[in-house]
């Protein structure tokens, strides 16, 4: 099954940008430990629902990748902490698509306070496109939907 992301020509998609804002919560009191400071496997969890708040505002939300038969497995995270971010305390994370070739895509994050003065954790996340049986595929002439939103965004600044 194929799925349209939109009906636009592709040489007015190409040119085409959303404007893409952090991804903005408080922490939650669940996510605390005993000292108070949210435990540090939320902020990997943090940067995945950016990931997707990234991708729904570029308008290529997951369930329209996996429509296609396509999944996005992550290949490798790593965050490093700076400062602890504490209960009910609000936080914007920045997503950054950094690197794509049409079957691998690595993602960086900042997680600051809500005016950017203040840096939580950074890290990222690399990740590659796979059909339903985990094969490898390549999004360029296959998926090409897939791949001009990736591409388009590859570099872009988010909003705070």
């Amino acid at each position: 099954m194929t799925v349209h992301i939109s009906s636009l020509s592709s040489e007015r998609k190409v040119n085409m940008l959303n404007e893409i804002y952090a991804y903005r919560r408080k922490a939650f009191y669940y996510e605390t430990d005993k000292m108070g400071i949210v435990h540090h496997s939320n902020y990997i969890r943090w940067f995945e629902e950016s990931r997707v708040s990234l991708l729904e505002q570029a308008g290529l939300p997951f369930e329209v990748i996996e429509a296609q038969g396509v999944m996005v497995p992550v290949l490798s995270a790593e965050c490093r902490y700076k400062f602890p971010v504490g209960f009910d305390e609000e936080f914007a994370v920045i997503p950054k698509i950094e690197n794509f070739n049409g079957l691998r895509f690595e993602i960086t994050y900042k997680i600051v306070n809500p005016d950017n003065t203040v840096l939580y954790a950074e890290g990222k996340t690399a990740h590659c496109f796979v059909n339903m049986n985990m094969k490898p595929i390549r999004t360029q002439k296959k998926y090409p939907e897939i791949y001009d939103v990736f591409n388009r965004y590859v570099g872009y600044e988010v909003k705070l």
